[in-house]
């Protein structure tokens, strides 16, 4: 599954390809195109058991499509503004969301419930879930076509960690000269990984403190 961009009078789609069937990938074929009318698609993922996709939108809007008819099942709109990055839990049970409008979102994988807000002052590129604890980070910082007459302090280049359920950030992490654009946690919860315009891909290794840390409501 993969969508394109709306440029040049193209219209957007996100293309379904079966890899089981070789003649899809020979012909460049998919099974199914589901045409996006209004809002570029910006970011993708699969839902539980591959049965449906969920779509961020340069809207703000989020769509959960089937994967075999290709209908919109459910249609909210959460954000005022792009959404950048979609990430999901290790269960599937719930995705995160990051946005432009600075905050990054928790919701259902299946009803698209909205369930916790965390808010930046700043445009949010990526955000991920941590497997083992009730952590989120987030990634961004001021645009990046601003970024040349900001310093590094102003310009909010940190990676932020929030508690899931209680929606308050608990610490920072500096490094990047530039927004981060991309987050994620390793599989064992042990480090994360970030990548940002300034060209650079940082691994963070968590400290022993990290796990014993105990957040105080």
């Amino acid at each position: 599954m993969f969508s394109t961009d709306k440029q040049m009078g193209y219209q957007c789609f996100v293309s379904f390809f079966d890899l089981r069937d070789p003649s899809q990938i020979d012909s460049n074929e998919p099974y199914m195109k589901i045409p996006c009318n209004d809002s570029k698609i910006t970011s993708a993922v699969w839902g539980p058991l591959g049965e449906c996709i969920i779509a961020g939108h340069e809207s703000g809007e989020l769509n959960q499509y089937s994967a075999k008819s290709g209908e919109v099942l459910v249609n909210v709109k959460e954000h005022s503004r792009q959404i950048n990055d979609i990430q999901l839990s290790r269960d599937m049970t719930m995705f995160v969301t990051a946005s432009k409008d600075n905050t990054a979102k928790l919701f259902d994988s299946t009803t698209l419930e909205h369930q916790k807000t965390f808010r930046t002052e700043r445009p949010v590129n990526s955000a991920a879930l941590s497997p083992n604890y009730d952590h989120v980070v987030l990634g961004g910082g001021q645009e990046a076509m601003d970024v040349t007459t900001t310093s590094t302090r102003i310009g909010k280049f940190e990676a932020r960690f929030f508690h899931l359920a209680f929606e308050e950030e608990f610490g920072r992490v500096k490094g990047h000269f530039g927004p981060i654009n991309s987050v994620a946690f390793h599989p064992d919860g042990k480090s994360y990984s970030s990548g940002g315009e300034d060209g650079y891909v940082r691994i963070h290794y968590f400290d022993p403190q990290y796990f014993e840390f105990e957040f105080e409501a």
